[in-house]
């Protein structure tokens, strides 16, 4: 057998979207998770693909706006290539407005957004009455309403990958050799070991819950309220979350945090009441220290590189995410912007 010209670790969001583009691109590749595709904070329930508000300008909210515009495009070439859907959908987001300070700043925001969002997406004040029977209540009768927001089902997204990778020939292993370049993008597991090898933190993991409910509403867009993002899926379910817990001793259980957030969504939402819930979740997700994705080579460690630190947004950047790496490692173009480099978390 021919030798890789990648060999990606880990497959979660990150490692099967680099993947991904380097096969397109014609690089042999061959990936590597002893415990399958999606198996960390990838395999969740959430696929929020959320934007930054649009104010405060920065690399990191550049890079979230060109990645979630070319998800698109992204997920259809996916789904074209593997038979797989990641349900995904550019459906928008509505978040109510429940006090005159936020309905002030929601308003000056509409006014940013058209410089920063230009043509590609709106970010508006609305009535809620004006926009049917899927709104969220708002104190002030108002609600944001944005087209840039869309929804995928994360456990589906890595099972479309594996699919359309499949087709390309390259299969997930639980364990490879390391060929040609070597790219780590393990999570949460993977901050571990790099805090081991640089013998100081650059990341960790934030825990998770989120909750699955049977509740078809059709393609209606996502809500944010009360700091949960509530997603209809493509599939007749609907999926909320999330918690956010520093401090934990089990990553993988769930508790009554979690009932607590499935009561705060019925109450923002009250047409969720007597919804099903189908499935409870926890997992770790990885955050490094920056707060930004970690990408790039692995100072002193030649032909190794890292993609880690998706954090919240890592379905959201994987798509723009992949194909910077894929130029780092196939073409040594780096076009990583400021705040995502290795060195800005050491």
């Amino acid at each position: 057998m021919a030798m890789a010209d990648v060999t990606v670790h880990g497959a979660g969001i990150f490692g099967l979207s680099i993947a991904w583009i380097c096969a397109r691109r014609g690089a042999r590749v061959q990936i590597a998770d002893l415990f399958g595709a999606g198996a960390g904070s990838s395999g969740g329930l959430i696929g929020a693909l959320a934007p930054h508000v649009p104010e405060n300008w920065n690399p990191k909210k550049q890079f979230q706006l060109e990645s979630l515009l070319m998800a698109g495009s992204f997920w259809a070439e996916v789904e074209a290539t593997g038979g797989v859907s990641p349900g995904y959908g550019r459906t928008g987001r509505l978040q109510p407005i429940n006090d005159a300070r936020t309905l002030e700043l929601a308003r000056q925001r509409e006014a940013t957004a058209r410089d920063l969002w230009k043509d590609a997406a709106e970010w508006t004040v609305c009535k809620a009455d004006s926009l049917g029977p899927w709104v969220p209540p708002s104190a002030t009768g108002y609600v944001i309403r944005d087209t840039l927001s869309a929804r995928m089902h994360p456990r589906r997204a890595c099972a479309a990958l594996v699919s359309a990778l499949a087709v390309m020939g390259v299969e997930v292993q639980p364990e490879a050799a390391d060929q040609g370049k070597v790219v780590h993008a393990k999570g949460y597991a993977g901050l571990l070991e790099l805090n081991k090898a640089f013998g100081k933190t650059v990341g960790g993991g934030v825990k998770g819950q989120a909750a699955l409910l049977r509740f078809h509403e059709g393609a209606v867009p996502q809500l944010f309220a009360d700091s949960l993002h509530i997603i209809p899926h493509a599939d007749g379910t609907l999926a909320i979350g999330s918690t956010s817990e520093r401090k934990f001793e089990d990553g993988k259980s769930t508790d009554a945090q979690l009932d607590d957030i499935v009561e705060r969504a019925r109450t923002a939402v009250p047409v969720l009441h007597g919804a099903e819930v189908i499935e409870r979740w926890a997992g770790v997700r990885p955050r490094a220290k920056s707060r930004a994705p970690m990408l790039g080579a692995w100072p002193g460690r030649d032909g190794h590189f890292i993609a880690n630190g998706g954090f919240k947004i890592g379905f959201g950047m994987a798509p723009k995410a992949a194909h910077v790496m894929a130029d780092l490692l196939l073409e040594d173009a780096d076009s990583i912007p400021e705040g995502f480099r290795v060195e800005d978390n050491l």
